[in-house]
């Protein structure tokens, strides 16, 4: 039978984190999957690109879909999954993602950018519900004490997810649509992974909802949708270390997939690698890698060391590495802009468990608010393809480290607030 979180948090601490271990291992599989689709992105940006002749600007668009789709979906889905509860918003989520798979094969067969950026806008609402329900879960299950750490450690294997999707679009989307010499890029080159990856979200969906996994009560409100008040708050919203926490997940995001979305393009620039588009989508795994790796660590670290200070700290060291990307050339800039994944690595979870702290029952809404941030995947990427196309690609890099600069601030200073 599923086992039944109740009582005050006090009662997670003294419920050992091995009593959710079976939970928590089945969820690394969503963390996987959400990865691995978000960083397939990267593949389609240079892909669609050349078949559609787009400039960079709306080629960012496939970005602005995905992510803008967290600003639309996020704050309902929070009060879906308050009412569903994770476990069924989880089903919802792993359903919707696969629909929008699906709906890439008639986007290829027409060869419409439009239904492209539909099936990416409906994709991204299924993963968008699925981090709604999926990180807060986490975040629940198993002590206060631990739960950046934890967060970080299922983390990791989205990271893995981010690590493999590069290299499996290089062969499935690039290779082959590099493969006959002197033909013009196709856009059916897709449907194949697209098809096998909505098979596999809708085979999860049936695993979820057989699954027994624990209910957490502590985060729903009464059930007569009476307001609840906790720690003299209303609402999340009044929280000044989630609001600042979710202007930290915007610049995040943005920065990361911004360094992720132009890694094709800026490794084929002359003065920096030239590489054919192929070849140097196969490096961004360097770059995802870096991620997987520096979440296991960091899992290790923050449980010596506060969270706050290992996220300022990794913040600062990523500024420095965008900066000398931008200042060099070959393959100094080239592996600068690559060693900043390791340093990613910690911030997403890292700021998301500060910044849901002490929420209580306002837990659910707080991680909408948060997941509504992400849309700083769609807005800052778009911005950096407007700068890339007005003053050259490794000028506009100096975006993300504004970005990385508020995230040194929010780890020393603004989630203390």
């Amino acid at each position: 039978m599923a086992s039944t979180a109740q009582g005050s948090s006090a009662s997670y601490s003294q419920g050992a984190d091995g009593q959710y271990r079976f939970a928590l291992v089945s969820l690394t599989s969503l963390f996987f999957m959400w990865g691995f689709i978000t960083c397939l992105n990267d593949i389609l940006i240079p892909h669609l690109k050349a078949v559609f002749s787009l400039s960079y600007t709306e080629a960012m668009l496939i970005q602005f879909c995905f992510f803008g789709a967290y600003f639309l979906v996020s704050l309902p889905a929070g009060a879906l999954v308050k009412k569903l509860g994770y476990q069924k918003g989880i089903v919802t989520g792993l359903s919707i993602a696969a629909l929008g798979c699906l709906i890439f094969y008639p986007a290829a067969e027409l060869e419409v950018y439009a239904i492209f950026l539909g099936a990416l806008f409906v994709l991204a609402s299924g993963i968008t519900i699925l981090q709604v329900a999926a990180n807060p879960y986490v975040n629940a299950l198993g002590s206060v004490e631990t739960a950046s750490s934890r967060l970080n450690l299922t983390q990791a294997f989205n990271a893995l997810g981010t690590t493999v999707a590069p290299y499996f679009g290089a062969v499935l989307i690039l290779s082959v649509a590099s493969g006959a010499v002197g033909s013009e890029p196709d856009a059916g080159v897709v449907k194949l992974p697209y098809l096998l990856l909505a098979g596999t979200l809708a085979v999860l969906a049936v695993v979820f909802s057989l699954l027994k996994l624990p209910t957490i009560t502590e985060h729903t409100d009464n059930a007569d949708g009476e307001v609840v008040e906790h720690n003299g708050k209303t609402s999340a919203l009044q929280s000044k270390h989630l609001v600042l926490g979710a202007v930290g997940i915007f610049v995040y995001v943005g920065a990361e997939v911004s360094i992720g979305s132009f890694l094709v393009n800026f490794l084929a620039e002359s003065h920096i690698a030239a590489m054919e588009e192929a070849e140097a989508a196969k490096y961004i795994t360097y770059y995802w890698g870096g991620a997987m790796v520096g979440r296991f660590i960091g899992s290790a670290v923050m449980q010596k060391i506060e969270a706050g200070k290992v996220l300022g700290f990794n913040a600062f060291m990523a500024a420095t590495l965008v900066v000398v990307a931008m200042l060099t050339s070959g393959h100094i800039a080239m592996w600068a802009i690559l060693l900043v994944g390791l340093f990613n690595s910690i911030m997403f979870p890292t700021i998301f468990s500060l910044s849901l702290r002490d929420l209580g029952p306002h837990t659910s809404q707080g991680s909408g608010f948060l997941c509504l941030a992400i849309v700083g995947g769609a807005i800052l990427p778009l911005l950096q393809g407007m700068l890339a196309d007005t003053m050259g690609l490794q000028a506009s890099f100096f975006l993300p480290v504004i970005c990385y600069g508020f995230i040194l601030f929010f780890g020393l200073k603004g989630s203390k607030m």
